[in-house]
């Protein structure tokens, strides 16, 4: 079976498991998206979902965010991982949105990635379930599954990112991505769940 062949078949499985793929992080704007998934690094998407309730009431916009001090924002968003640095980029991202781009989120990469505590994935994220531009961000989930389907190498997120770009049409990238993310959550954790997860099994019937 051929690696295009593999993709094709984990497109259509995904599709009949999730035909509707709501995005995990609770936000109303790109703004509150791009905050939750800069506090997702390393934390659930379920504790994040918990925490920005709190944190939004007082700081849903670039503006309020600034005018927080870091130690408060530090103690709205203390039961996440890393909130220390995290506090800090987020009083740092909303003071330059508010002083570069009039605080309004850009909808480029390289301006997204200029932010603080913003790297290549958020940005994807941002790009493509904020703004619906095609975009295909890798998450370890993503990667791992990648290198299982043999649709990668699995050397580096930046080569998975690529390898999925090429095996599918980027018409489907933005629900694909959230699809595998979906299926990595339910169907084959990190620490395995051999009699659930039955996509290797499809792509490598001789070892099933």
């Amino acid at each position: 079976m051929t690696k295009k062949q593999r993709a094709k078949i984990v497109q259509e499985e995904l599709e009949k498991l999730y035909p509707e793929v709501p995005i995990p992080l609770d936000h109303k704007d790109a703004y509150t998206l791009m905050v939750a998934v800069a506090l997702s690094a390393q934390t659930t998407d379920k504790k994040v979902n918990q925490v920005t309730p709190s944190l939004f009431a007082v700081a849903d916009t670039p503006e309020k965010m600034a005018k927080l001090s870091v130690e408060e924002i530090k103690e709205l968003i203390k039961e996440i991982g890393l909130s220390n640095s995290k506090a800090k980029n987020l009083k740092k991202m909303a003071e330059v949105l508010v002083e570069k781009f009039n605080s309004v989120v850009p909808q480029t990469y390289e301006e997204l990635e200029s932010l603080a505590g913003v790297g290549h994935k958020t940005a994807s994220v941002v790009m493509s379930q904020g703004f619906g531009f095609p975009a295909f961000p890798v998450d370890t989930h993503i990667h791992r599954l990648m290198t299982q389907w043999k649709l990668t190498s699995g050397k580096n997120v930046v080569e998975t990112e690529r390898d999925a770009k090429n095996l599918w049409d980027e018409s489907v990238w933005n629900k694909l991505h959230l699809q595998i993310i979906f299926y990595g959550r339910e169907y084959s954790p990190a620490r395995g769940n051999k009699d659930k997860d039955f996509i290797p099994k499809l792509l490598f019937p001789d070892k099933a």
